[in-house]
C-alpha cells in the first residue's frame, strides 16, 4: 500500500521564497541508497529514500558548474560565441574529457555542450575560469551559490566532480540546484542532444544519460561515476506540464541508476499532476484612508501551477483575504492582501494580492498643488 505524506508547503512566488518541501515516501522498489523525486517548480517532494545523507556525487557536480555559466552567460558575462583558451590546468584533467590542448581554443557554446553531453572535466575547468579566474575561486562561488538555495549538506572542492576528501553532497541538495539550473531552457538545447560534434567534425560526443533514448519526456539533466560516488544521476523530464527531477546517488552500476531514476519519474508521472491555480473573484479597488486618492487598484499576479495527486483537483480551495482600508501614503506594490490554496486542510500555495498604484498623503501642499493645476486648466 502507497503511503503518502504530505506537510504544509508555502510558495510565495511574488516574493520569490523557496518552498518548503513536504516529504513523501512511497514502496518505490530501488536499489540505490539514496534517491529523491520533486516536482521542479514547487520544489515539492514526491517520494525519498535517504535523501539527506551525505555522499559523493562525480559529475553531477556539473549541474552546479554550469547553473553557474549560464547565470554569466545570462548576465553578458560570457558570450556563447566568446572563444575562450584551455590552460595547462584545465588540459591536465583526467577521467571523461574531450582532450584539450593547452592553448587551445573553443567556443563557449562547445564547451557547454561538452560540459552537458559528454560531461568533459577539462572543458568544465575551461568554464570555470572564465567565469572566476582560477578553478579555486570559482569553486568558492558554487559552495556560495550553494549556501543561498539552502543546500546544507554539500561541499564542493571541484568544478567536475572527481573524487575529493570532503566533497560531498545528498540527493535533496542535487534536487534543489538542478530545479535552479533547469530555469534557463536553453540548458536543455545541451542536455537533450544524444550525438553531436566539435572541432568541426572531428571530435564526435554521445551524451551520458542513456535515458535520453528510452524514456518519453526526458529533458536532461547530468550522469556522474566515478569510484567514491558510484552511478549517479539528475534526471529531469515533463508531461503534460507536469516537470519532475528524480536523483539517484550510490547506484551500483550505470544499469541499476537509470533503472530507478525512471521507476520514480513514472511513479510521479502515474500518481501526480499539475492543476492551475485561478483567481475567479473579481478584485475591487481597495479605500485608502487620508490619501489624495480614495482608492487604489489591486492586482494578484504570478499565481500558477500546484502539484497535486491525480484526480483530485476538485478539492483545492481558494480563500482570499483583502484589507478594508489601508493608510496613506501607498506605495506600488503594498501587501492588501492573500490568496491561498489549500486541500484538505493543508496550505499548498500562497500568493500577495498588492497594489497596482502609488497614493500620496494628503497634505496642504498637495492638496494646493492639486487645486493650482486644476485651475490653470480652466
Amino acid at each position: 500500500m502507497l503511503k503518502r505524506l504530505f506537510s504544509i508547503f508555502s510558495c510565495i512566488l511574488i516574493l520569490g521564497s523557496l518552498p518548503i518541501a513536504a516529504r513523501a515516501e512511497s514502496n518505490i522498489d530501488l536499489s540505490s541508497p539514496s534517491a529523491i523525486l520533486i516536482e521542479a517548480e514547487s520544489r515539492k517532494i514526491l517520494s525519498e529514500k535517504n535523501s539527506h545523507e551525505r555522499r559523493a556525487c562525480a559529475s553531477v557536480t556539473k549541474v552546479m558548474t554550469l547553473l553557474l555559466v549560464m547565470e554569466a552567460v545570462e548576465s553578458g558575462k560570457l558570450k556563447l560565441n566568446d572563444t575562450l583558451s584551455a590552460s595547462a590546468h584545465a588540459a591536465s584533467m583526467g577521467g571523461s574529457d574531450i582532450w584539450l590542448e593547452e592553448g587551445e581554443r573553443m567556443s563557449v557554446d562547445d564547451l557547454i555542450k561538452a560540459t552537458a553531453v559528454a560531461s568533459a572535466n577539462d572543458a568544465a575547468v575551461v568554464l570555470a575560469e572564465a567565469v572566476s579566474g582560477s578553478e579555486k575561486a570559482f569553486v568558492e562561488e558554487m559552495n556560495k551559490r550553494a549556501k543561498k538555495l539552502g543546500m546544507k549538506h554539500t561541499v564542493f572542492k571541484n568544478c567536475n566532480g572527481l573524487d575529493e576528501k570532503g566533497h560531498l553532497t545528498c540527493a535533496y541538495d542535487v534536487a534543489l540546484m538542478s530545479s535552479e539550473l533547469i530555469k534557463y531552457k536553453k540548458i536543455f538545447d545541451y542536455t537533450s542532444i544524444w550525438i553531436d560534434e566539435l572541432r568541426g567534425g572531428k571530435t564526435q560526443i554521445v551524451n551520458t544519460n542513456k535515458l535520453l533514448r528510452t524514456y518519453d519526456g526526458i529533458t536532461g539533466l547530468k550522469t556522474g561515476t566515478t569510484g567514491d560516488a558510484g552511478s549517479c544521476i539528475s534526471a529531469t523530464a515533463e508531461r503534460n506540464g507536469l516537470s519532475l527531477i528524480a536523483v539517484v546517488l550510490g547506484a551500483g552500476s550505470g544499469t541499476e541508476r537509470f533503472r530507478d531514476a525512471a521507476a520514480l519519474l513514472d511513479y510521479g508521472f502515474a500518481n501526480f499532476e499539475s492543476a492551475e491555480l485561478k483567481l475567479t473573484e473579481e478584485l475591487y479597488p481597495v479605500t485608502v484612508d487620508g490619501g489624495m486618492e480614495s482608492t487604489v487598484d489591486i492586482v494578484c499576479s504570478d499565481i500558477g501551477y500546484i502539484t497535486i495527486p491525480k484526480g483530485q483537483s476538485d478539492k483545492v480551495e481558494r480563500t482570499l483575504n483583502i484589507s478594508e482600508s489601508i493608510p496613506a501614503p501607498v506605495g506600488k506594490g503594498a501587501k492588501v492582501g492573500t490568496l491561498r490554496f489549500s486541500m484538505d486542510g493543508e496550505e499548498m500555495a500562497s500568493f500577495d494580492v498588492v497594489t497596482a498604484g502609488a497614493v500620496e498623503k494628503k497634505s496642504f501642499v498637495s492638496v494646493f498643488a492639486l487645486l493650482w493645476n486644476a485651475l490653470i486648466k480652466l
